[in-house]
């Protein structure tokens, strides 16, 4: 292994482990705000409903400050890898803590869901994972139409 490829690998797993701690990390802020006061007050459907726009934001901003400080200027293929990885330390880490904290089966939780929230909850998986991507996207069409002004 190259010393250029060698550090490749290190700066797509420094970027993977930024995206997934920074998401991890608001995730779980925002659970624990949910699960204390929000639940009680609106009911689990409508707190896990009123939680994933700030998610959302949570996502693309997190994208942003990895793509702009870790990886600038990488490749799309780089980009993906970036949240398919962060995509499978969040599975492990959700599992982990239905697991682990909640003490059930992770079967019984998928089972248990709320179907809208629930739905929902999984669309945004696949929107954490294609966001680092879509960042890429948009910065190379933002670059390209700047060069094309000029």
């Amino acid at each position: 292994m190259t010393d250029q490829s060698r550090s490749r690998n290190k700066r797509l797993i420094g970027a993977i482990a930024g995206y997934f701690g920074m998401v991890y990390g608001a995730g779980f802020v925002l659970g624990v705000v949910r699960t204390l006061w929000l639940t009680p007050w609106l009911g689990g459907r409508w707190a896990e409903l009123l939680e994933m726009p700030v998610m959302f934001c949570a996502i693309v901003i997190a994208a942003h400050l990895v793509v702009k400080k870790i990886i600038p200027k990488c490749p799309l293929q780089e980009a993906a890898i970036v949240g398919l990885g962060a995509l499978g330390l969040l599975l492990i880490a959700e599992v982990l803590g239905i697991w682990l904290l909640r003490g059930e089966p992770v079967t019984d939780f998928i089972i248990n869901r709320d179907p809208l929230a629930g739905s929902i909850f999984l669309f945004m998986l696949l929107v954490f994972a294609i966001v680092p991507a879509a960042v890429v996207q948009m910065q190379g069409v933002q670059r390209r139409e700047s060069c094309s002004k000029q």
